[in-house]
């Protein structure tokens, strides 16, 4: 096993060629506030159709048709809109058991998708069954605390994709839970979990200092809140943790209204999201920043779709 070291160095390499040519700093001579929008969804399970009508808490609600008609609608509002999903696209109707997870990337390739992180669930059809399917995805995956290296997705997920829209570097990172105990050793195989606030850490530094990045988002799929104030959360990730903006949030179906603010150990602002499950919501963060590219300020929402 690859000391943490090893494996950050490895991964920053990989990230950093997957980062975005041509993101350059703000321009120095304009000052109008610039917007970014973050739109994403989590532990939507395969659920291509809307929820059927007779369903116990979300009736009709739902459905890749009427998320891309939003999504359409929101960047026509405002071009610098980035899509993610915070994992957990498997498993859960048919359309996955028939296909084993094609139809999934399509629709998300097709609404414009540019960054996915991974679930438990995508394991499903174990790694094979996984990269089987990533030709399908015209985006980009992305794991910092998963180390592949010695399974066959070694090089396919990447630990980080930086962004640019209107001359602001965003900055996504992906953290996932701990995968045994949750899944069959046989479908993820040799693949290594490392500790996430370690690595969160690892990956706010890359970010902040190497990419010169104006927003750091974490992908999670590592679970909201817990009882157990022990397990790692993104509640925990926030506050033991500096330099991260926003945690868009998975696994644990946690349906936000707005995004929660916890403190971080520098006392500065974190913003969690989290929007349910089945794709009955989408969650919306709007960044505004001046033109040096410090954020004014930051709203959000749960759409229900």
């Amino acid at each position: 096993m690859q000391n943490r070291r090893t494996f950050i160095q490895q991964v920053v390499s990989a990230g950093a060629l997957a980062a975005v040519s041509g993101a350059g700093l703000l321009s120095c001579t304009r000052s109008e506030t610039k917007k970014i929008t973050i739109l994403h969804t989590n532990d939507v399970h395969s659920q291509i159709d809307p929820l059927p009508q007779h369903h116990y808490k979300y009736p009709g609600l739902g459905g890749f048709a009427r998320r891309a008609t939003l999504i359409e609608k929101i960047r026509l509002e405002n071009p610098n809109t980035l899509l993610l999903d915070a994992g957990d696209i498997f498993q859960g109707t048919p359309y996955f058991n028939y296909y084993g997870g094609e139809l999934e990337f399509k629709l998300m390739s097709k609404l414009g998708y540019d960054i996915a992180t991974l679930g438990n669930h995508d394991f499903d059809n174990g790694i094979e069954g996984l990269l089987a399917q990533m030709p399908n995805a015209d985006f980009q995956f992305i794991s910092a605390n998963y180390d592949f290296t010695n399974t066959a997705l070694d090089g396919y997920v990447k630990p980080y994709k930086v962004i640019a829209k209107d001359g602001v570097k965003i900055g996504v990172f992906g953290l996932g839970i701990e995968l045994e105990g949750l899944v069959n050793k046989s479908l993820y195989k040799e693949t290594t979990y490392l500790d996430p606030i370690e690595i969160a850490e690892e990956m706010v530094r890359v970010l902040k200092e190497l990419e010169q990045c104006h927003i750091v988002i974490c992908l999670s799929h590592i679970g909201y809140n817990y009882r157990d104030s022990n397990k790692v959360s993104d509640r925990v990730i926030a506050q033991k943790s500096k330099g991260i903006d926003l945690i868009i949030g998975g696994h644990t179906h946690s349906l936000l209204p707005k995004p929660e603010i916890v403190k971080n150990k520098e006392g500065e602002d974190v913003f969690i999201n989290q929007c349910g499950k089945s794709g009955v919501y989408m969650g919306q963060i709007d960044f505004y920043l001046n033109d040096k590219g410090e954020k004014q300020t930051v709203n959000g929402k749960a759409i229900p779709v």
